[in-house]
């Protein structure tokens, strides 16, 4: 029975020993590093219910068994743990994490059976000044010792958890081999894009400018990724971090896809991939978009599975496009098929499918440098390539001129014929052009002659009717005041016949006496009387005919090809007394005079305005069928912005309808009858007010009557 507990007893011990073995990293060489991905144990915090204190009793943590733990989704909370054993000289061994995109990270050393805090850092804090972009830190075990430690990992993007053990000189021999990979790679991306950039500026050529623009974003996300970009562009802004992998990555992709379509002319050899290939553009952005919005585990995921489909996609672009004859395509499908190759292999180096070596560790540097080193020399075969193509073009474009040469000698004799007798159909043509021409101008100057006539007759008989009323007046009195004249001029006779008797003639008082019964018979007071009143008679009528004519006068403007400063109202006056006969008695003329009245004109024309609206406005209440006796015609003016005046004719008639109104400035277009408008009135109004440089506005409705609005500048600003 005792033998049997000490055998139980051993073996219970050597069990304990080995796990504890398996369990626990021992480091006992001062010439290598220790990776402990193996020894690291892992418990995932989905929940975040565990913190430094409650995190030594928690269950649920397994073994990586991998030497680089790697988790792949975002938004990552998970605590691992391991155990070192310190078995060298060394009193200090330190961590090195060659990882920078740990949002937070913060160990713990397990000190009697409590955590105590001895490192925190991630690239969501602000960073102190490291050598490195990884994360190093003093485990603080002294020789010969061992301890428990504890990992809090937070992070918004996957991470890979390539971690080592060693003392100083090892860790910084790791960081200066990593240092020099990455200097070799990101100075061979600079020469390239340096290179292209010349290139671009040389050429103007858009598959450069694309091309460097994948560069530029390609290096921007390695820089990132490895922490670079953090340590030297944006150290105070670590919020940048949460952005910078993914967004450069998908604009990386994106940039990738729009130099595909445009360096293998994708839309004319293969229009099926070129749709799709767009298509990936459009995921692109929204990978951006989600990273912006803090999704980065939509961006991620989308990034993860959208750059190797647009290397498929792309790779099967250029070989079917090398089976084409388009050379260039197989540079860019051997660059393709490496960068994925160096993707593929790094992916499983993660997933410790592949073992973690120098070549595994930067192989995707190296296949993303190749890639960008043969797309050079591919955007290079491509010029070489149009050179070529433009040089057959230039020897051909020569050969056809001097065909095209002969051919022109060839032909001159045949063309000088021809030329000669086209010309003379051209001068048959051009004669009968310009008799063509100034039949038009004979005609235009009929058309304008008629409305000028239809107006002038318009005016004539206005003119007549108002000058024939005072003339008749005028001559009804000429015969009475004559027949008046000659019983004073017999009066008269007889006194001068008195003048030939003494007056102690016995005549001389029979005289006298005739002359009183002469004077009694003629009534001489009445005639005095009459006399007077029909002077009186013939003067009033003078007076108006004189006001009628001077009324025409101030119309027709004589001196109206000369600019002058006038007053409107003058015009619109004159206006109204020659239309005054064609105003119904029914109708009243409304005058509503605000405005100062001079401004600066070609008077006639102006009069003419008036003369052809307010024809119009008369025009338009008579052809109403139903008629009041309110119907009126009111002319207001008033100054509008010290600059201008504003003349308003409004009638109460049948009003335009809007297609009425659109078109009523159309010369030739009227709404009377045949043989009763020319319909240039209403045109040659308009054109009156554009050399004006002024405005007309119509405010009309079906059975709401009409209203022209005028606006004139006071000072001529107009066209000759």
């Amino acid at each position: 029975m005792i033998k049997q507990l000490y055998f139980t007893a051993c073996f219970l011990f050597c069990v304990s020993n080995i796990i504890a073995g398996n369990n626990t990293a021992i480091f006992n060489s001062n010439t290598s590093l220790l990776r402990i991905g193996k020894q690291i144990e892992i418990l995932e915090d989905v929940n975040n219910q565990f913190n430094d204190n409650t995190i030594l009793v928690a269950k649920g943590f397994y073994k990586s068994n991998k030497e680089i733990p790697v988790f792949s989704s975002p938004n990552i909370n998970a605590w691992l743990r391991f155990s070192l054993s310190n078995q060298t000289p060394e009193n200090n061994l330190y961590l090195y994490i060659d990882y920078f995109n740990l949002s937070y990270i913060t160990i713990y050393k397990e000190v009697n059976g409590k955590l105590i805090k001895i490192y925190f850092n991630g690239n969501a804090v602000k960073r102190s000044e490291d050598s490195s972009p990884g994360y190093l830190l003093n485990l603080r075990l002294s020789s010969n010792t061992s301890a428990s430690y504890y990992i809090h990992i937070e992070s918004f993007h996957p991470v890979i958890f390539d971690s080592y053990i060693g003392n100083y000189q090892l860790i910084l021999g790791q960081t200066e081999k990593g240092l020099f990979t990455v200097s070799v790679y990101f100075g061979v991306l600079l020469v390239i894009f340096l290179y292209n950039l010349f290139l671009f500026f040389a050429t103007a050529d858009k598959n450069y400018l694309l091309y460097i623009l994948y560069i530029f974003f390609l290096g921007l996300a390695q820089f990132s990724l490895a922490g670079y970009s953090f340590k030297f562009f944006w150290p105070s802004h670590p919020f940048i971090n949460y952005w910078a992998v993914p967004v450069a990555s998908a604009a990386t992709t994106l940039c990738a896809v729009l130099f595909s379509v445009q360096f293998l002319r994708t839309k004319y050899y293969t229009p099926l991939l070129h749709k799709l290939l767009l298509a990936t553009i459009f995921i692109n952005i929204i990978s951006i978009i989600a990273s912006f919005l803090k999704i980065n585990s939509i961006s991620y995921a989308i990034i993860g599975i959208n750059f190797p489909a647009v290397g498929i996609l792309a790779i099967s672009a250029a070989i079917s496009i090398i089976f084409k004859g388009y050379r260039p395509a197989l540079y860019y499908a051997i660059s393709w098929i490496l960068l994925l190759s160096g993707l593929i292999i790094f992916t499983l180096r993660n997933y410790n499918v592949l073992p973690a070596n120098s070549f595994t560790n930067y192989i995707l540097y190296l296949g993303s440098a190749i890639e960008a080193v043969l797309l050079s020399i591919a955007l290079a075969d491509r010029i070489n390539i149009l050179k070529k193509e433009k040089e057959e073009s230039q020897a051909e474009a020569l050969k056809q001129a001097r065909e095209n040469e002969k051919l022109v000698n060839e032909q001159n004799i045949l063309l000088e014929e021809k030329v000669t007798l086209r010309t003379k159909e051209l001068q048959v043509a051009n004669n009968q052009l310009s008799e063509t021409l100034t039949n038009l101008k004979d005609t235009q100057t009929q058309l304008v002659d008629a409305e000028k006539m239809a107006s002038l007759g318009q005016l004539t008989a206005g003119i007549a009717h108002e000058i024939n009323n005072p003339i008749n007046f005028v001559k009804s009195n000429i015969t009475p005041l004559r027949l008046d004249v000659k019983d004073l001029l017999e009066v008269l006779n007889a006194y001068d016949e008195l003048h030939s008797f003494n007056e102690n003639h016995n005549g001389y008082k029979q005289k006298l006496n005739a002359i009183a019964e002469l004077k009694e018979d003629i009534d001489i007071a009445y005639v005095q009387k009459e006399i007077s009143s029909l002077i009186a008679g013939i003067e009033e009528g003078a007076e108006r005919t004189a006001e009628i004519v001077k009324g025409l006068r101030t119309f027709s403007r004589i001196d109206e090809a000369a600019l002058k400063t006038v007053n409107v109202h003058e015009g619109i006056l004159s206006t109204i007394v020659l239309l005054k006969n064609n105003i119904p008695y029914y109708v009243k003329l409304v005058k509503d005079f605000q405005a100062e009245g001079n401004i600066e004109c070609f008077p006639g024309k102006l009069n003419q305005v008036f003369m052809n609206i307010l024809t119009n406005a008369i025009q338009a209440i008579t052809a109403k069928p139903e008629k009041t006796d309110e119907e009126e015609v009111t002319i207001k003016t008033r100054d509008i912005d010290n600059n201008h005046i504003e003349v308003s004719i409004k009638d109460s008639g049948m009003g335009m309808t809007e297609d009425v109104k659109h078109r009523i400035f159309e010369p030739f277009f009227t709404t009377k009858e045949v043989g009763e408008g020319t319909g240039l009135g209403m045109a040659i109004v308009f054109k009156i007010i554009q050399k004006h440089n002024g405005k007309i506005n119509i405010i009309s409705a079906p059975g709401e009557g009409s209203e022209f609005v005028i606006t004139l500048p006071h000072r001529y600003e107009g066209l000759d």
